[in-house]
């Protein structure tokens, strides 16, 4: 790939010969080209080796523009505002769960709903979910306060604007609180399989053959109708900043302008209702956890961290104050960051790396390259290698449900569809993914995480 006269930045990828030849076959890197020509772009349009074809930005995908004339883009955000992960630790071991695996998977899959078009367990109406889109997981009964303390943010992004997010996106959202969606979200049983680096391990509370849960959603309908508005918005208003664009699936706005501002409160919105959303997952498999293993059980089982995977935020990067998108990227502070927790200062934060429901996943801690390199950021899992129509095509929802259950994985999904599109071969190498951020010097792994049972969408 060769610079283009229209950018404005170099393209940066991080990626080993085997991720290139993997990326090469769809348009990712032509739209990290196209990310380099946005207004007011900064530093480098960078690309994650989980990097793949998405609207606009590639999946993958950093950017960052400088304020207060840059330009904010849906497309990088993308359309599940504040998709993101989020970790709980259980207080015993893979071999104290013992034949019980199965009846926790089958009791989170009744607690948790997931699947297109389900209907959560919290039924806000009107102003209540106002309090959520401007307040998070603060506006949930009974939250817990380390729960709070261990989300990015603190669960709530500053600026958040109810009255920015249409009719529409609310009613799309009204009902679907703790709700996992579709696609490649889930609830996973999983166990500590390698500790690689004991000091962070030791902070985040993880050991060897704990058994954790890690939580993949996002902002389901609400914050999809917000990209959605967004995006047709700013497209009927490019000639109007004289923006010219390669693509206009790149659609944006000037952060400062009307359209600018409306975005970024409704993205904080749809930030905010995501943080809560994973929070009422979070709930559920506790109470999933109460059924099956004991109230003391669900009582000690603790938080990690939560984390986002695409969102746009404003911070501070060598000595200017930018917009950075990411979208399917982490954030990764190091050590020493006071954006992270205080008990996780010392190692820098937790970052959440899922592969597939066949793989591995791992916990990472961010590392000051992060902030030389990427502004911050990672990865933010193994990356598509195949698309959902090509994975369908090899295999069977029930064959791969028969061969993860011969491999000791317990399986619940309502589409057998959705499942041959989840398959493990259809994603990269999360361990080959993984060992790239780390030798760049991004984030360094702190444990391994192989799946015991998964929820899927």
């Amino acid at each position: 790939m060769s610079a283009r006269a229209d950018m404005r930045v170099p393209a940066r990828i991080f990626a080993d010969d085997e991720i290139l030849d993997e990326i090469a076959d769809d348009l990712s890197l032509e739209q990290l080209q196209n990310v380099a020509t946005l207004p007011g772009v900064v530093g480098a349009a960078i690309a994650m080796p989980d990097i793949h074809q998405g609207y606009g930005f590639p999946v993958g995908g950093v950017a960052a523009t400088e304020l207060p004339d840059g330009v904010v883009s849906p497309g990088g955000v993308g359309y599940d505002i504040n998709c993101g992960v989020r970790l709980l630790a259980l207080p015993l071991l893979e071999s104290e769960l013992g034949d019980r695996r199965e009846a926790l998977v089958h009791e989170i899959s009744r607690s948790v709903p997931a699947g297109a078009g389900k209907r959560g367990v919290l039924h806000l109406r009107g102003t209540s979910l106002d309090d959520v889109l401007r307040d998070g997981p603060r506006a949930l009964p009974n939250v817990r306060a380390e729960d709070i303390e261990r989300t990015e943010s603190e669960g709530r992004l500053e600026g958040a604007d109810p009255s920015a997010v249409s009719e529409r996106a609310h009613v799309r959202g009204r009902d679907q609180l703790g709700t996992m969606g579709s696609g490649n979200h889930f609830v996973e049983v999983q166990a500590v399989e390698e500790v690689l680096d004991a000091g962070a391990a030791d902070a985040y509370g993880l050991r060897e053959g704990q058994v954790t849960m890690l939580i993949h959603s996002g902002s389901r309908g609400l914050g999809h109708q917000v990209c959605t508005d967004y995006v047709r918005l700013m497209d009927g208003r490019l000639a109007s900043y004289r923006i010219h664009l390669p693509d206009r699936q790149l659609a944006c706005a000037p952060a400062s302008s009307p359209e600018g501002r409306q975005y970024l409160g409704a993205m904080a919105a749809a930030a905010n209702f995501a943080w809560a959303n994973r929070q009422a997952i979070a709930d559920g498999v506790r109470r999933a956890i109460a059924v099956v293993l004991g109230q003391d059980v669900a009582e000690r089982t603790h938080q990690v961290y939560d984390v986002a995977h695409n969102v746009a935020k404003v911070e501070e990067h060598g000595g200017m104050r930018v917009c950075v998108h990411r979208k399917g990227a982490t954030r990764a502070f190091p050590a020493g960051s006071e954006e992270i927790p205080e008990a996780y200062r010392d190692v820098g934060q937790p970052v959440f790396i899922p592969g597939s429901m066949g793989t591995a996943s791992f916990v990472l801690a961010g590392e000051p390259g992060s902030m030389e390199r990427s502004f911050g950021t990672t990865c933010h899992g193994a990356g598509r290698r195949l698309s959902r129509t090509a994975a369908r095509k090899r295999i069977h929802g029930n064959e791969l449900r028969r061969e993860l259950e011969a491999r000791g994985i317990v399986v619940r999904c309502p589409s057998p569809k959705g499942l041959a599109e989840e398959a493990p071969f259809a994603y990269k190498d999360v361990d080959r993914v993984v060992r790239v951020v780390e030798q760049a010097g991004l984030a360094r792994r702190v444990a391994r995480l192989v799946p015991l049972g998964v929820v899927k969408g």
